[in-house]
């Protein structure tokens, strides 16, 4: 399937207009990890200080300032609104570590939130973890490609499809959830997932045969298959999407793509797709018009950010205050500081060497070293925010590592641990979270070249010097437990592992004690990683 991909100035009259046409407003945010605090320019929690001076962004509380917002000015000029979530609510701060899901459930309920696209982090607790925003919220929490009807906690509770009465007419809602859930968190064997493009097509064929004739794809799989969603499912009249966390706007399209971004499909049908970058910092409006056959005439839109002109909703931002009470001495504990920020941005982390992957690596390096550890791996997906320079809180170390992963130790052979790096690289063009981070380790890739065959120049450090890696020897090697498992694809390390240990402490614990042991600690690149 070839896809074509249109300037919205082409798209803005798809069809002739008839008679009868229906404007519909899309409110919708995505991967929003319990950014539930305002965030600073790091996309980690900003200081009140910094809060009150006007620097900071996103925070439940003014995103439901701009949602309510939006929504009463649009239903006051006779408008139909809905506001969805593509996914990814859960973690990424202390206040999904301490609730488990259930202050995130709360928030969106009090915001009203009219659908919500499971994500693949509302499985990291298991399928009791997605229970739990399940058991407070009364929107329709769906998924076109899961099958859950053999979880105890789940069967019944995950539509395949929903449909919502606006203005008088019928909107249908698909959805889908990246298969890699299975390696990235922990859906467990009871959760069954469908091949996406198969499951939204009978998702739509269904509700065709119910009547409906406006579809939108509610989706977290990501841009590049949120594309070939929209050139290959036919019934389909927009793609609302989330996971890669992309930034697409219609005001500054260089950056990452336009919102919406267009797609033809073979008949020449044209969809929009959006997606409204992450973390609440930014909500998408889109607006689509159609007629009275179901057939789109026209959609526009942008992502707005959410930033220091947006009042809190006074209600909300009590009800956060209440909730962080037991968390904020913890958060506000000051642990080291910093000569410079460290960057953890995920454009980084998940493609290239990043400041913040080789601090975390060397930080469980330094831990582990005694117990004949030579080499780590860490996960660039693992890594949530990057630190500001001066003093570091506790609560931006667990900012940055909020999974509550443990140190693990394991025996690999050298082969196995190629296998690892070529594993760790060969998805790095969607941005995936298993891209390697290392330490005690050096190697060089090149993202054209074949899967399996991307990676070379392989070092291990010994003593002050660096020799190539030896497929038969045996290493020393540290990861998190996650990874240790198997989990973004490293199986390597669950099925060839010798001795391993996954109980470790809190690897959080562990980068708050390398900072303070190295502060003023200093952020540097040092070639351990080559693109080639």
């Amino acid at each position: 399937m070839t896809t074509r991909l249109l300037a919205s100035a082409a798209a803005l009259a798809l069809i002739a207009g008839s008679a009868e046409a229906f404007t519909l407003d899309v409110l919708h945010v995505n991967d929003f990890h319990s950014r539930i605090e305002p965030i600073n320019a790091f996309d980690s929690t900003c200081p009140a200080a910094d809060d009150a001076a006007g620097k900071c962004f996103g925070g439940v509380a003014r995103l439901a300032t701009m949602i309510n917002g939006l929504r009463g000015e649009i239903r006051s000029a006779g408008g139909n609104v809905l506001v969805l979530d593509a996914g990814d609510p859960y973690q990424g701060s202390l206040y999904y570590t301490t609730y488990k899901g259930k202050a995130e459930a709360e928030f969106m309920q009090a915001i009203g939130f009219d659908a919500m696209a499971v994500g693949n982090h509302e499985f990291d607790d298991g399928p009791e973890g997605l229970a739990n925003l399940l058991d407070i919220v009364t929107f329709p929490v769906i998924s076109s490609n899961l099958d859950v009807s053999q979880s105890n906690v789940l069967a019944g509770r995950i539509a395949k499809h929903a449909v919502l009465e606006v203005g008088g007419r019928k909107v249908g809602i698909v959805s889908a959830l990246t298969r890699d859930t299975i390696e990235i968190a922990s859906p467990g064997p009871t959760v069954i997932f469908q091949e996406e493009i198969e499951a939204l097509r009978a998702a739509v064929a269904d509700l065709e045969g119910q009547g409906v004739n406006v579809i939108l794809a509610l989706t977290h799989v990501g841009l590049p298959a949120d594309l070939e969603i929209a050139a290959r499912v036919a019934g389909v009249d927009a793609v609302i999407g989330g996971h890669s966390h992309t930034y697409l706007s219609a005001s500054n399209p260089a950056r990452h793509g336009a919102y919406p971004t267009w797609v033809t499909q073979d008949d020449g049908t044209a969809v929009p797709v959006v997606q409204a970058y992450a973390y609440g910092k930014y909500v998408g409006h889109l607006t689509l018009e159609f007629d009275d056959a179901g057939r789109l005439l026209h959609a526009g839109g942008d992502t707005m950010l959410v930033d220091a002109s947006v009042a809190p909703d006074p209600a909300i931002a009590a009800r956060v205050a209440e909730l962080g009470g037991p968390i904020e001495e913890l958060k506000a504990r000051v642990v080291a500081t910093t000569a410079a920020p460290i960057d953890g941005s995920r454009d980084n982390c998940r493609a290239r060497e990043c400041e913040m992957g080789n601090l975390v690596a060397d930080a469980i390096l330094a831990r582990a070293a005694g117990q004949g550890v030579q080499i780590v791996f860490q996960n660039g997906g693992g890594l949530r925010a990057s630190i500001d320079a001066g003093e570091v809180t506790m609560g931006e170390v667990l900012a940055v590592l909020p999974f509550q992963n443990t140190l693990a130790t394991f025996q690999l052979t050298g082969a196995g641990v190629l296998a690892a790096l070529e594993n760790g690289v060969s998805d790095v063009e969607s941005g995936a979270g298993r891209f390697p981070q290392v330490a005690g380790l050096s190697y060089a890739f090149d993202p054209a070249a074949p899967k399996g065959a991307r990676v070379s120049e392989v070092n291990v450090r010994e003593g002050d010097a660096w020799v190539p890696l030896d497929p038969a020897r045996v290493y020393g090697v540290a990861a998190n437990n996650f990874m240790r498992a198997g989990g973004d694809g490293y199986r390597v390390f669950a099925t060839e592992a010798v001795n391993p240990y996954d109980f470790g402490p809190d690897l959080a614990d562990v980068l708050a004690e390398y900072l303070a042991a190295n502060a003023p600690f200093a952020p540097a690149l040092d070639g351990r990683i080559r693109v080639k």
